[in-house]
Parts: structure tokens; sequence; C-alpha cells
């Protein structure tokens, strides 16, 4: 059963924003502070610096495979099963740990509220509302996201008249001894409050439930990108200016403490209702995204079938939500997240790194069914800078956070091969490139064909008549250049077999027809098409000759020939099939992708996924 399409791009930019929007702004400065004092400002910079090939290459891989899971199905269908198994675990965990974090995040700020309030309070607060928003979510995908618009839009507003409000009252003289810790606290404060990005990606993981995903995807996380960007430079550069080195370095609540310098205690009411609007959405978005990647992991049978289950009502996948929603619960009960932040963060880091690793291969495979809408500028250069920077930001995480980050990884992979390996073998991009560089036969296509059912998805389409004739249509794949007379015996001899016709007759049409008009229409391209008797016969044979073939009055050789077939009664089909071929390959890149193509089902897929009209 799929999954109901209900999302648009202002759903896309709020859920992505909303998932970046809160304790990487309203916890992590004064932690970041501590770390590296005023030029805090540079590392939330940095970090969303760095964050751009994450963007682009996420970006590419979900307009090309717009399925639940997101980086985990990208991943896997690129670099295999067990680094899917990996990424799965990893982006499941690391999306619910942040969710978890700020449903507790927004105890610190019901404090300020009513200080009266005792650990457990807090603790039954977020788990109350983690309940609440799993209602949401198991009723809909689309309240979830009218949801977030709501939260967002009062979030982002607050937020900007903090900053229109501080900026009056900043006192330069803060921001003189800039990097008391020297550089290379910098880079790894960067490290650690890179998770304030985590969110804005894992809107990917929705990607199937989003509208016109090729466009509502990137335009979305661009948009969100550049808000939050710049709301997090801001408002870290004016809790800077407005509060003393003391008071921030030890905050908790650093943009509510900014508020009541120059608001006084209704700063602080408001700065607090925005924390808990950033809470909240990032709560909402985090079950969204999480969820679905136990769906893509059953439906892969990495997690048992029973998370494939999806509400027949409400066309939400309701085991995954629950199931999210109870380790989410846990996380809160049980676990100090000071540490695992850090962990989160590392993974989330692996994680960019593979989906640059992703498109690398995806690129290089030359699949032809690999069709994204969005390709990522300056390739490869951006994905190899991607790569090494955050390699370097993991470098500087510290010890701890590198051990439990390899333990988790180690639990994982003892998952994939006690549990996963004996059941599934899937092709992965991987492979393909190997088969490349070997030019050894050792893959069966299946990739392919899973990628031209998610493009068939993607794009709507709707099987026609032209579809199913293209699917039975016989391929010659010619080599050496031939002349015309030695090719329509060859055409002649395989029509012939299967209308039942003898092949002088097909050879005497083809022929006369040629006679008439040569059928080479432009250079490269023919459509001999003829009329036999009988009645309801209708056929196609799609050739490709790269050598070419010479054909009477062609001012050169033809590499492209679609032969039509049919009776008079088809001859109202005859004409859309003639049409249906010359929408397709009219394409600007249509001869380029035949005349490449490493197998002759991909012609077939190349007719199959051709822009056109269809009835």
């Amino acid at each position: 059963m799929h999954l109901k399409k209900g999302l648009g791009l202002l759903d896309v930019f709020a859920i992505a924003s909303g998932a970046m929007i809160s304790s990487g702004l309203f916890i992590l400065p004064g932690l970041a502070f501590a770390k590296a004092g005023p030029a805090m400002i540079l590392s939330y910079l940095i970090a969303g610096i760095l964050v751009i090939p994450a963007i682009f290459s996420k970006a590419e891989l979900v307009t090309a495979m717009p399925k639940a899971g997101g980086d985990y199905f990208y991943i896997t269908r690129s670099l295999g099963m067990g680094a899917g198994t990996i990424s799965g675990f990893a982006s499941w965990f690391s999306l619910s740990l942040k969710s978890a974090f700020a449903l507790i995040g927004m105890g610190i700020f019901a404090l300020l509220l009513n200080p009266t309030l005792a650990t457990h309070e807090i603790k039954f607060i977020a788990i109350g509302l983690c309940l609440i928003f799993m209602v949401i979510n198991l009723i809909g995908i689309k309240e979830a996201g009218s949801t977030q618009v709501i939260l967002v839009f009062f979030l982002i507003v607050i937020l900007i008249l903090y900053v229109l409000r501080g900026f009056i009252s900043i006192a330069p003289q803060r921001f003189t001894n800039f990097t008391p810790y020297g550089i290379s606290k910098i880079f790894a404060t960067a490290g650690l409050v890179f998770i304030s990005f985590g969110g804005l990606t894992k809107v990917a993981s929705i990607a199937e439930e989003i509208k016109n995903p090729k466009f509502n995807v990137p335009v979305g996380m661009l948009l969100a990108y550049i808000v939050v960007l710049g709301l997090y430079v801001a408002v870290a550069f004016i809790t800077v200016g407005v509060l003393d080195q003391s008071i921030l370095q030890k905050s908790l609540t650093p943009i509510s403490d900014g508020a009541r310098s120059f608001w006084g205690i209704t700063g602080v009411i408001i700065t607090a209702i925005a924390a808990l609007l950033a809470f909240v959405s990032t709560a909402n978005a985090g079950i969204m995204s999480a969820s679905r990647y136990p769906l893509a992991m059953g439906r892969d049978h990495i997690f048992p079938k029973i998370f494939l289950k999806i509400n027949k009502r409400f066309k939400t996948p309701h085991i995954a939500i629950i199931f999210t929603t109870a380790f989410m619960i846990c996380i809160i009960l049980f676990l100090e997240l000071e540490v695992l932040v850090e962990a989160a963060s590392t993974m989330l880091l692996l994680l960019y790194i593979s989906a640059n690793v992703a498109v690398i291969v995806m690129r290089e495979s030359k699949l032809q069914n690999y069709q994204p809408s969005f390709r990522s500028p300056l390739y490869p250069y951006i994905q190899i800078i991607g790569i090494l920077g955050y390699g370097f930001l993991i470098y500087d995480m510290g010890i701890v956070t590198l051990i439990i980050t390899a333990i988790f990884i180690c639990c994982a992979l003892l998952w994939y091969f006690t549990y996963v390996r004996h059941r599934i073998s899937r092709e992965s991009a991987l492979m393909y490139v190997v088969e490349r560089v070997t030019d050894r036969q050792i893959v069966t296509n299946t990739l392919r064909e899973e990628l031209r059912e998610v493009v068939k998805e993607r794009e709507e389409i709707i099987e026609d008549e032209f579809d199913h004739l293209v699917k039975d249509a016989l391929i010659l794949d010619l080599e050496g250049k031939i002349h015309f007379d030695k090719f329509i015996k060859i055409a002649s001899e395989n029509l012939s077999e299967r209308l039942g016709v003898e092949a002088k007759k097909f050879m005497k049409l083809f022929i006369e027809r040629e006679k008439q008009s040569c059928t080479a229409l432009r250079p490269g391209l023919a459509i001999p098409h003829i009329i036999i008797e009988g009645e309801k016969k209708f056929d196609m044979l799609l050739v490709r000759a790269k050598e070419g073939i010479i054909f009477p009055d062609a001012p050169e050789p033809v590499h492209i020939v679609f032969i039509l077939v049919g009776t008079p009664d088809m001859r109202n089909f005859h004409l859309r099939a003639l049409m249906a071929i010359a929408q397709i390959s009219e394409h600007h890149d249509f001869d380029r992708k035949w005349l490449e193509s490493r197998t002759i089902e991909g012609l077939r897929d190349i007719m199959l996924l051709g822009k056109r009209k269809r009835r």
C-alpha cells in the first residue's frame, strides 16, 4: 500500500525548519560559548557552510529516489545492504534522539514559567507531548504538516523580533576577546553544534508523501537552510552581544537570558514560549520523519514485516510511528543525553559522508534510470570537500564520542549479519561500478528495474497502450555498419515470426514504402511504418545500430530505428504510436541515452520513462 501524498512546498519548508530550530538554538549556544567564547558564532557559520555538500547530495539523491526512509533507502541502493543497515539505524536513532532531547529541553524552559516543577514532572510533560504528537501523526501526514507550519511561523516571528530588538542593546566590548580558546576550538565546537542542522535533510525520509517531490524537496530544503542559518548566526550574535560572558557560559537558557537583559520578564516569557514552540515542532517533525525509517527497513526485510503495516483509514505507518514514540519515551525516561547528543552528531556526520559517497557511486555507475531532477553543482568536487570536512569534524569530536559511535556501528553490523544477510540479497550501484571497472557481468539489473518503478511513481506515469506495446516489443542491437537491404531482411525475419506473415512480403512492403519517401525523419533516426493485411494486428520493432544503417536517400547513417507494422483497423493506434515516438525522441539527450545504454532492456526503459503525453 502506498503512502498518501499530502505535503506541499510550505510543509516541506516548515518540517525542515522546525526540525532544526530547537535545542541547537535555545540550549547549545551556552555550551558552545563555554567551549569557544564569542567565536562560537563562527562555529555555527562553519557548521552551516559544511552542511552545503550534504544538502546538494541529498537533494540529488532524494529527487532521484523519493521513497520513505530517505538516506537509508538511497545508501542501500548505492552502497549495499551492510551500509544501508548502519545508515537506517543511525538515521532513526539520531533523529529520535534529537527529538527526545527537544522534549526534555522543554522542561528547562517550563521551569522558567513554573520553577516548582520536579524532574519527574518535567519528564512526564515531555512524555505527554510525545504521545500527543504520536496521535497527530497517526491521524495523517497532512494534519502533522499543517501543525508544523503554524508552529514554525510563530517561532520565526518571535526570533526575528528578538534579533531586531536585541541589536540596539549590543555592547561591542563583549566581542573584543573573540577567540579566547584558540582557532581549533572553533572547529571542535562546530562539530558539537552540527546536530543543530541535522533536521534539515531528514525531510528526505518523508519524500514519498510529498507532492511533486522533484521540485518541493530541493526548494523546500534550500529555503529552510537559508532562513535557519541566518537565524542561527543572527541569534548567536545578538546573544553574545547582550549577555555578560560569566552568565552566557553557564546558561542553559541563553536566549531567554538574553531577552531578559533588554525585555525584562516579558522577554523571558516570550522566548520561553518560542522555545516551547521550537521543541514541540522538532518533536513533531522528528516523529514524522524518524518513523519512516522502520517502515523503509521493513520493506527491505531489515526490520520485521509488522513495520510495513499502513493504517487503511489514514494511510499512515501506525506501527512504525508507535514504535518510534516508544523508543523516544525510553530515551526521555532513562538516558543522560549530553554525551549521546555528541554521538548523534558523529553519526549524522557519518551519514553525510555516506550521502556524498552515494552520489559519486550513483553517477559513476552510469545507471540510466538514475534520473534526479536536481543535480548537485560542482560534482564531484563539492562531494569530496564534504567528505573531507565531515571527517575532520568527526576527528575533533573526542574519543568518548567515537567509542560510543563505534559500538553503535558494531551493533548495527551484528544485526545485519545475524538477521538481515541470510534474508535478502540486493543489488547496489557499487556493483555496477565494479562491473564497469572489471568488465565482468555481475549484476542482474534488479536495481535498474527498481529505479524505473521509482521514476514512474515520481512522475505519476500511468501506463497506456503504447507502454504495453513497448513492453512486448522486440529489440535488436545490431553490430557493424549494414546496408538497408540487409537490415530489412533481418527485421522482416523477426517480424514474420511474431505476426505470422511471410518475410518476403514484409521486405517488399518496406522497400515500396522507402521508395515513396525516405523514412529517415532526421539525422540518425528512421521510422519505417507499413500496413499489412488482416485484423487487430500491431507490432513494433526497436533497433539500435551504433555503426549505422545505410538508408536510401538518407544523408547519413541511421542509428535509431522504430519499425511500426499494423493492420488497417489499427490505424488510429498507429498514429498514436507515431506521436508517442516523436515526443520521446525529441528530448535533447535521447540519442545519447540510446547509443550509450549498456543493455537492451535499458533501451526499453528509455521508451517507458520517456516524457510524453499519455492517454
